[in-house]
């Protein structure tokens, strides 16, 4: 009688665990990112990509629900350009330095907007393995001894490899508030606006993340 009770409980235990597993969700992710990054200002108007340089960081995401997450991360990225290469000659101005090579680290967070839910277990909800989503956020820069605030905007793709485990893609320009990052400040004596005339950069990086702090949801949830 008490072997059958045994069976009977660990049954229950064994079906509960599994009805939760497939509803399972993550509160967090933790990752690592690696990539590159480049700079776009007085030293070169639009020129994609052009002076690469290695970027990498980490990241901390706070997923609100499977489409929708703030994702915070902290980056480093050098960046470096000539104006002497450009078309445009600037005047001659005493102690600008017209070539330079520096480096930003870059601290901000974003608002992913996933095109549909992300996750396992839950295909009557939509959910997918592989989702594309757009960002838009809020961050600080220091670089060249000067700390500014930025606005990223991008996109990305998330891939989840395990249950805990995600890749991902992940593309952001960031709008500079300062005309300093690269030492070459107002070259034509223009006055500069909210972003007029400022210095950006851009940061490309794949990312490899682990989920934490499991949620669990019912099934007759929405």
């Amino acid at each position: 009688m008490k072997l059958h009770k045994f069976i009977l409980t660990l049954t229950c235990i064994l079906c509960t665990t599994a009805l939760y597993a497939q509803e399972l969700e993550y509160r967090y992710e933790l990752g690592g990112m690696l990539g590159s990054g480049f700079y776009l200002g007085d030293a070169n108007y639009s020129s994609l990509y052009k002076n690469n340089h290695l970027a990498g960081g980490l990241l901390f995401r706070y997923n609100l629900n499977p489409r929708m997450a703030l994702k915070f991360d902290l980056m480093y990225s050098g960046i470096s350009g000539n104006a002497l290469e450009l078309q445009n000659k600037y005047p001659n101005v005493t102690g600008q330095e017209w070539k330079f090579s520096n480096s930003v680290i870059d601290l901000g967070c974003q608002y992913e907007l996933g095109f549909w839910g992300y996750g396992t277990g839950r295909s009557y909800k939509g959910t997918k393995r592989l989702v594309p989503y757009i960002q838009i956020g809020m961050g600080f820069t220091y670089g060249n001894k000067n700390i500014t605030m930025n606005i990223p905007i991008g996109f990305g793709v998330k891939y989840k490899l395990k249950e805990r485990l995600n890749i991902g893609f992940d593309w952001s320009m960031h709008f500079s508030m300062s005309d300093k990052l690269d030492g070459i400040s107002d070259p034509y004596s223009i006055k500069s606006g909210f972003l007029k005339n400022k210095d950006s950069y851009c940061l490309t990086k794949v990312y490899l993340s682990f989920d934490l702090s499991p949620r669990f949801r019912e099934c007759n949830n929405d």
